[in-house]
């Protein structure tokens, strides 16, 4: 998880627009568990998405995704505002819905995927440390939430439990045609020709798109990017200048939240 957000730090997005009975969410970024990680790693947190989706009054909302994943957990709390909200959600797959990103668009009306966009799932990670009893009682609790995901995706696709587990183990990489005919999508886009998407709403997603780093993922289909020029993170904010970043802290959460990147 952290490899993942410091690989992509600060490379999304994440904003909220409305307009007469229609709104778009643009979901390019990883997601995180709180407001204080994205002053250091980048992403966005629950309280930030949950807040935009709240103030939405459209009927309908077009929530584009291109996102590495990330916490289980706040992505969870994502999912359920989006469920709860109530507007017809209609989740376009513009490049990437990965990880924790895959699951959140379970609670769309409609799933579209653009051509050549991709989703995949996998088990839960996370980070642990302590004494036999502790590292069995954290994978206790990683097969738990393994068991959460599989029957999300099992009520979404009407795929089997059993074939369900075996993808995610094997961290799978589903192209659109392939969603589509397992069930994680509804259809791609263009392939029907009533689709009312503009040209130019299609290209104001592609410009917001970033190319993710995705070599924490063992299956991923794009070569490591070369970060060598990249800068390094820039200092913590000074005591009484803004949140500072305490990295052993930052380690619990993620122990304790159990995040799966």
């Amino acid at each position: 998880m952290l490899k993942l957000l410091a690989d992509n730090r600060r490379l999304g997005t994440f904003r909220a627009e409305e307009s007469g009975d229609s709104a778009t969410i643009y979901l390019y970024d990883a997601i995180v568990d709180s407001d204080l990680e994205p002053e250091w790693w980048g992403g966005v947190s629950p309280q930030r998405f949950v807040e935009q989706l709240a103030a939405i009054k459209a009927g309908t909302i077009h929530l584009r995704v291109n996102s590495p994943g990330g916490s289980v957990f706040a992505a969870r709390a994502m999912e359920q505002a989006l469920r709860e909200h109530s507007a017809t959600v209609i989740a376009h797959i513009d490049g990437l819905a990965a990880s924790a990103a895959s699951f959140l668009i379970t609670a769309a009306d409609e799933i579209v995927m653009a051509p050549g966009a991709m989703i995949m799932i996998h088990k839960a990670w996370t980070i642990a440390w302590g004494n036999s009893d502790d590292l069995v009682a954290t994978a206790g609790l990683l097969e738990q939430i393994d068991g959460t995901l599989v029957r999300t995706y099992e009520a979404r696709t009407g795929q089997s439990a059993e074939d369900i587990a075996a993808w995610m183990r094997a961290e799978t990489w589903f192209d659109a045609p392939r969603a589509v005919e397992l069930g994680f999508a509804d259809r791609e886009a263009g392939a029907d020709q009533g689709d009312a998407e503009s040209a130019s709403a299609r290209a104001k997603a592609k410009s917001q798109a970033a190319t993710w780093n995705l070599s924490a993922y063992k299956n991923a289909p794009h070569a490591p990017r070369d970060r060598s020029s990249s800068p390094a993170p820039a200092a913590p904010p000074p005591a009484g200048g803004g949140v500072s970043f305490d990295t052993a802290a930052a380690l619990r959460r993620l122990n304790a939240a159990l995040c799966a990147a």
